[in-house]
């Protein structure tokens, strides 16, 4: 898919996927999706309940995990976490153009890596991503930061 970022061989982010996409995306390998977008966000190609049906039918494992700006905080990104854990790999992960998408993902692997929050901020503009949602990018830090070594 074009606009997407792999992050390694585990996980890759972008943009929400049409239904041709995800025919690329299981053709490509992945085993399941992650949809951050929430139900009531405009201008999805495919609703998550919709989305869940095309991927399953193409033997893909299926989460939605909605991410919304307003009201984003630790417990979301736990929820993530979670679902990150439980899914088969590699995962496509995606909200509407790949930001929060992105944001997840490196949580994750600054958590796994054992990274700093402002490591994770530099490896993510390493590949690519943008940090210029100043929210996103202190939700980032703070949480990670804040699970370093377990904490």
């Amino acid at each position: 898919m074009s606009n997407s970022i792999r992050i390694n061989s585990q996980m890759s982010v972008g943009p929400q996927p049409d239904e041709a996409e995800l025919d690329a995306l299981s053709a490509q390998g992945f085993a399941s999706i992650i949809n951050l977008r929430p139900d009531d966000e405009p201008d999805q190609p495919i609703r998550p309940d919709a989305e869940s049906d095309l991927a399953r039918q193409r033997n893909m494992s299926y989460v939605h995990v909605p991410v919304s700006m307003k009201d984003t905080d630790a417990s979301v990104v736990d929820r993530f976490l979670v679902a990150f854990e439980q899914v088969p790999k590699p995962v496509y992960i995606h909200c509407k153009s790949g930001k929060r998408a992105g944001a997840m993902a490196m949580i994750q692997q600054g958590i796994s890596s054992g990274l700093s929050g402002e490591q994770v901020i530099e490896k993510a503009r390493e590949l690519g991503f943008e940090c210029d949602n100043e929210q996103l990018k202190k939700l980032v830090v703070d949480y990670v930061d804040a699970h370093a070594d377990g904490a």
